[in-house]
Parts: C-alpha cells; sequence; structure tokens
C-alpha cells in the first residue's frame, strides 16, 4: 500500500513508520520542515518526502495515488497561544480537503478517550479534530488512547522524573484520577491494524491496557519495577496553577505543558469495551510490562523517539531551517579554535556533549544556570538529551535545540532555548586541522547587552575548558 503519514517528525509516526516500512508499505511522509527528515527512514527506499505545513494548505501537493492515510498531528498547547483549539481544528480541514483530492480509502487518526462528563481543553480539541475528519470521500477510523507508556514518552518520561527524584511525595490530589495505560507497542499494533480492514471504517474505538489504576497506582508501581520504594501523600488543597508549578519544577516538562497536563489529568479516562481487540487480534499488556519494556529500551540506547523532539517543547514558533545561518551583524561573539590531535576523537566528544555525559568543563556552573533558567519559566536542564551519542536536526539537548548535526561536514550547531533577552547559538565546526567553537548572541535592547558582559568574565575559563576538554584526550 501507498499510505500518507503526517507528524513524521512527532513521538508515534516517527515509530509508526518504522512499523510500516517492515511490513513493506511505502511511506509518503509529511514534513514542515526538510531539514528534519529522520535519520532512520530518510534514505529508505519505500520512503518519499513532501513538505507540508497543513496550516498552509496552498503550499502542499498530496500525491493522488495514496491508498491511505494517517493523521497524528496534535499539540498539547505547549505555548502561551490559548487558540490552539482554532488552529487545530483548522489543521485537520485543510488535510481533509486535501486527502479527499486524492484516491485515499481510509484515515486513520489516533485520539483521545473521551468518555468523562467534563472534558479537559486538550480532550475536546481532540474530539473536535474527530468531528472535523469525518468525510464521505474516505472512511475515517478512529482510536482513542489514554495514557500511553513508552521510553520517551510525556507520561513516561514525567513518571520518571517523579519517582527517581523523591522518596517521598506530597502530591495534588488529581494523583486519585483514575486512567487506563497503554504501552506503545500495543498502540502501534492497533494503528499497523487497522489498514484496509474495512469492518473498522467509519468507526471510533478506545484501546486501554487490562488495568483500571490511579496516577498514584501508577507511581508506585514504576518505583516497584525500579525498585525504589516510594511514600506519596495526596492533598486536597493544592490548585490547578500550583499543581503546575509543583509538576513543572520536579520534572523536565515546561511550564505550559505542565498545565495542560494537569488539565487533562482532572479528568478520568476509562475506555469502553468493544470488539477491537478481535479484530486486530491483541491482548494488551499491563502497566508494569510496558515500564520494563521500556527500560529495555534505554538501557540500549535504542529510544527511537521522545516527547521532548517536538519543537513544540521548546521555544520555536517556526521551522529549524531558518535559524541555521549565523548572524553576522549586531551580535556578540565568542570565537575559539585549537589544533586537533584526533578528529574521531574529537567529533565523537562533540556528537555525546550535554545529558548525562555533561558539557566537560564547570558542569556545576552549567547546572546552576539550568536551575536559574528554571526558576523563570525555561525548559532547564532536565530534557536532557534522547541518545548519549547520537544527534539530528530537532533534537532537545539539555536547554539547547538541535539546529544541524552533520558528521560529513564535522558541524554541530545548537540554538538556544533557554529564557534569555536574546537569541543565542552555539557552533562546533572542524576546517581542516582545527575544532572552531563559536558562541554567538544577538541581544534584545539595553537588557540583552547588560546580560552578555555580566556573564563575559565566566566565558574565559567554561569556553576555554569546553573546547580544550573537546580536543585533548587527557582532561
Amino acid at each position: 500500500m501507498r499510505i500518507l503519514i503526517t507528524g513524521t517528525t512527532g513521538y508515534i509516526a516517527k515509530r509508526l513508520a518504522l512499523q510500516l516500512i517492515e511490513d513493506d508499505h511505502e511511506l509518503v511522509c509529511c514534513v514542515r520542515d526538510m531539514n528534519r527528515i529522520p535519520d532512520e527512514i530518510e534514505e529508505h527506499p519505500n520512503c518519499t518526502f513532501i513538505k507540508v505545513d497543513f496550516l498552509e494548505p496552498e503550499t502542499a501537493q498530496i500525491p493522488k495515488n495514496i491508498n491511505a492515510a494517517y493523521y497524528l498531528i496534535h499539540s498539547m498547547s505547549t505555548t502561551s497561544d490559548n487558540d490552539f483549539e482554532t488552529l487545530e481544528k483548522e489543521c485537520s480541514a485543510n488535510f481533509k480537503t486535501l486527502v479527499s483530492k486524492t484516491e485515499c480509502k481510509q484515515v486513520i487518526y489516533l485520539s483521545g478517550i473521551v468518555n468523562d462528563d467534563s472534558l479537559s481543553k486538550h480532550l475536546k480539541s481532540r474530539l473536535q479534530v474527530e468531528h472535523t475528519l469525518k468525510s464521505d470521500a474516505y472512511a475515517l477510523t478512529t482510536f482513542r488512547a489514554g495514557i500511553i507508556v513508552g521510553s520517551g514518552s510525556a507520561s513516561f518520561e514525567i513518571i520518571r522524573d517523579i519517582v527517581e527524584k523523591l522518596p517521598i511525595m506530597v502530591t495534588p490530589k488529581w494523583l486519585n484520577t483514575k486512567t487506563q495505560p497503554l504501552g506503545i507497542r500495543d498502540v502501534l499494533t492497533y494503528l499497523s491494524g487497522a489498514l484496509e480492514k474495512t469492518e473498522l471504517y467509519n468507526n471510533a474505538y478506545d484501546i486501554f491496557g487490562p488495568e483500571i489504576l490511579t496516577y498514584k497506582e501508577m507511581l508506585l508501581q514504576f518505583g516497584e519495577v525500579r525498585g525504589l520504594k516510594r511514600y506519596i501523600y495526596t492533598l486536597p488543597v493544592l490548585s490547578p496553577k500550583l499543581s503546575s508549578f509543583w509538576l513543572y519544577f520536579v520534572t523536565s516538562t515546561s511550564f505550559q505543558l505542565a498545565q495542560a497536563l494537569v488539565d487533562s489529568m482532572k479528568v478520568e479516562v476509562i475506555g469502553k469495551p468493544s470488539d477491537i481487540n478481535t479484530h486486530i487480534d491483541i491482548e494488551p499488556m499491563t502497566y508494569k510490562t510496558a515500564v520494563n519494556l521500556a527500560f529495555q529500551k534505554i538501557q540500549q540506547n535504542a529510544v527511537i523517539s521522545s516527547w521532548k523532539d517536538a519543537v513544540s517543547s521548546g521555544v520555536f514558533k517556526d521551522q529549524l531551517s531558518k535559524h541555521i545561518e549565523l548572524p553576522q551583524y549586531g551580535c556578540f561573539k565568542d570565537v575559539r579554535h585549537r589544533i586537533i590531535q584526533d578528529e574521531n576523537f574529537t567529533i565523537d566528544k562533540i556528537w555525546s556533549i550535554g545529558g548525562r555525559n555533561g558539557w566537560y568543563s564547570f558542569n556545576r556552573l552549567w547546572k546552576l544556570r539550568g536551575y536559574m533558567d528554571k526558576l523563570f519559566g525555561g525548559v532547564g536542564l532536565r530534557r536532557g538529551r534522547t541518545h548519549d551519542t547520537y544527534l539530528e536536526a530537532g533534537d532537545p539537548l539539555d536547554f539547547w535545540r538541535v539546529l544541524l548535526a552533520d558528521k560529513k561536514e564535522k558541524r554541530l550547531l545548537l540554538f538556544a532555548e533557554m529564557k534569555l533577552p536574546g537569541e543565542a547559538w552555539l557552533e562546533f565546526k572542524i576546517v581542516k586541522d582545527k575544532l572552531y567553537q563559536r558562541a554567538v548572541f544577538r541581544p534584545k535592547g539595553v537588557w540583552g547587552r547588560l546580560y552578555w558582559y555580566s556573564v563575559l568574565p565566566f566565558h574565559a575559563f567554561v569556553f576555554n575548558g569546553m573546547i580544550n576538554a573537546l580536543v585533548e584526550k587527557n582532561t
């Protein structure tokens, strides 16, 4: 089959694409930024890539000869823009118009379970998208999932942050909300197994794991899997805003995403039974099994995708490619270079920077900068990195975002997502036998200039120590 897949760089779509390739399907992958094509599928002969922004449908060129399509575009309202529901409706309507002009017979949409009487904005938006996608031109199959558990998923990483950092927790009352977590492998089985099943056409199905658990029980079971004894006390007095702050400071999530999550976590997510497991031939795994499988991936350093990979998890509102060229005017720069002793060693060190490996020089100062960023509402250092030794465009890297990671060009370019009175880039580039390290800051107003001069004294030893560590084997 020839399948159109949207949200190609997202958590679900990136994994689903690999599954569909394994099933010998031909994929047409939609991306907003051609510089963010996932490396795992970029060179695959069964994949073609088209640049599409469904908020700008006049620029889209969807092939006519597609048999099925996946709609996997969604936002958790990670920006301060509260009009995300309108944007999602517009995006899905444009998708529907474009796909209706093709030979597509089936659209498969991954939504959320919407059985509670009082839905969050997030779940209302998903239900609205489902209604918008219905069409006489093709059949719509909707899967409504609850909490998805897998290496790199938002829920998994947030629970991991909480459990591994806090032996005793005083938590908001929404931890007593019930849900039915579902493993990511089962989600992919549902999505891929629904193709060409006419009995699933124009139907919606709740998909969920075999257990009904509260978030508190999920935290405790997660601790059991990790061999950690945890004590949890819930308070009825924490407001949604205080709950959001609690989640924001304890975990790696942004404050906007924390608000969206708290809004959703107040709603019970219990699925309605159906015969879908018979049609797909699946027996969903338990929560503990899903957690164990997730850690197997983490231990093998084989996490395919993470919620933090989404550009919306940071500060970006446009395409990464617009920031790849370093600005030349109106900027402050810190440029250093060193003779390379061993090129392979230096490249490996550059591609391993940040996360658990640290920044090779004055890590305590980097951590202090991360704490300060969190206090001012930034992303901080807790996002880490998805892989310890591998980077590609769009990856999060502590409080940076990877703009370019090209080993052939021997260049890594990062853009700062920390709270700053301006814009900042950090570049590592090898030219012949020299490593060039460039920190570029484009200030905004007088506060930007004051900021640069206030941190300038630290550059001499922080940036100097970092470049030395990248070229000296004994460092």
